[in-house]
């Protein structure tokens, strides 16, 4: 059951793993990344898998939108 979560988990970070250029951009795509993270390390622990989402997504929101493209640059997004 875990493998499966994992899995899904992995493809949905790989999709969004670009972050962009401007900071709507990043805030989208670290909101992204973070809620599946959390979300999959909620799921390995054995928590809830909606909370950990949402404080992952909110962590990386802020973590994108608060950051430069110089500071962390991932690249073009999926979207663009």
């Amino acid at each position: 059951m875990y493998k499966i979560k994992f899995v899904a988990m992995l493809g949905i970070c790989t999709l969004i793993s670009a972050c962009g250029h401007s900071t709507s951009d990043r805030a989208l795509s670290g909101a992204g990344i973070g809620a599946g993270v959390g979300a999959l390390g909620s799921a390995i622990v054995g928590g809830p898998v909606l909370g950990g989402a949402i404080v992952g997504g909110a962590v990386g929101a802020a973590a994108g939108g608060l950051t430069k493209e110089d500071q962390i640059d991932m690249g073009k997004p999926v979207w663009k």
